[in-house]
């Protein structure tokens, strides 16, 4: 190993393993959560570094999945409606959920231009804009749900998040369910949030950041899998324990100031491996979750069937949660 492999390893937060040489590519998104952290500080290059770690910047979890079902992703982060239709058909994707990135709150938010709007009601007949999909579009049909209203008597476009600030600017939207940086750029132009993926959880509906491997690959690199979940994990305590840190490899990344990066983080829950791998998320409550999740999204011809229930809970794998929590 050379020189420039020494001083990389010595970088690592535990002792790096130069034994794994695979390529691993990974799927992000410029959401405020660790996967950007794990990226900006390089922890995964530093812990496996003879390893190639090849990172792909989405735009949602819709185009995470097309690149899962493409072939061309080993890891990759995708909310939980669309890692639902991964594991539903038509799509049947062989792929787990291994990590929660987040738990979404208010950082995905409904937000209005006429301050006139308080609630969902008051927007029908409107242009809704939210990436069709995404966790986000399943909060909002979610919440014309709740309010016993029906969703073709909305407007919805199907609109990618660098998308939405620019329509909102022209005119050419009246609301969007959209999440940071978007949703701060919409508030810091006059925009009001009525509801909230905090209000949708509370309501029984909760949405998640979640991290999907390939089966294939995760059977294939244990190593890998280990060191990719304590980088996760390291991170996460990062955002716990010292956020100004944080928020500096999250503002890089992201495209914000670090203070605005700070103020994200409450629309957030993070959770470290111990905890993920409990019963209560992993372990067992986030396969019922995604159950719950397809039989919505069948409701709304998002997927064209629900499977069968051990489909959604062998889809979610708390064991690499489990190895970096020990």
């Amino acid at each position: 190993m050379g020189e420039d492999a020494e001083a990389t390893a010595s970088d690592c937060p535990w002792e790096a393993d130069e034994s794994v040489d695979a390529t691993v590519r990974i799927g992000y998104q410029k959401i405020p959560n660790g996967d950007v952290v794990v990226k900006d500080q390089k922890i995964l290059e530093n812990c496996l570094p003879n390893a190639t770690i090849e990172w792909s910047n989405f735009a949602s979890g819709g185009d995470v999945v097309q690149a899962f079902g493409a072939g061309s992703l080993d890891i990759g982060l995708a909310g939980s409606s669309p890692s639902t239709r991964a594991l539903s058909a038509p799509l049947d994707l062989p792929v787990q959920v291994i990590w929660i990135h987040d738990v979404i709150g208010e950082a995905e938010s409904l937000v209005v231009k006429d301050k006139a709007v308080t609630d969902i009601v008051g927007l029908k007949g409107k242009t809704i804009a939210t990436p069709f999909g995404s966790t986000a579009h399943y909060s909002l049909l979610q919440a014309i749900a709740d309010a016993g209203e029906d969703p073709a008597d909305y407007k919805l476009i199907n609109t990618e998040p660098e998308q939405v600030a620019p329509a909102w600017a022209n005119g050419d939207i009246d609301a969007a369910w959209i999440w940071d940086p978007t949703l701060s750029a919409l508030k810091e132009q006059g925009g009001t949030v009525i509801l909230s993926s905090a209000d949708t959880a509370e309501a029984g509906k909760p949405t998640y950041d979640l991290g999907l491997g390939s089966t294939e690959f995760i059977e294939k690199n244990p190593k890998v899998l280990e060191a990719w979940a304590k980088a996760q994990d390291f991170a996460v305590e990062q955002l716990l324990d010292d956020p100004d840190k944080a928020a500096e490899s999250v503002a890089i990344e992201v495209g914000v100031t670090t203070e605005q990066a700070k103020a994200q983080f409450a629309g957030l829950t993070y959770l470290r491996a111990s905890d993920q791998a409990s019963a209560d998320w992993l372990g067992k409550k986030l396969g019922t979750d995604l159950l719950a999740t397809a039989q919505f999204l069948l409701t709304q011809d998002g997927i064209e069937a629900v499977a069968a229930a051990d489909v959604y809970a062998q889809g979610v794998n708390a064991s690499v949660a489990a190895s970096a929590g020990k």
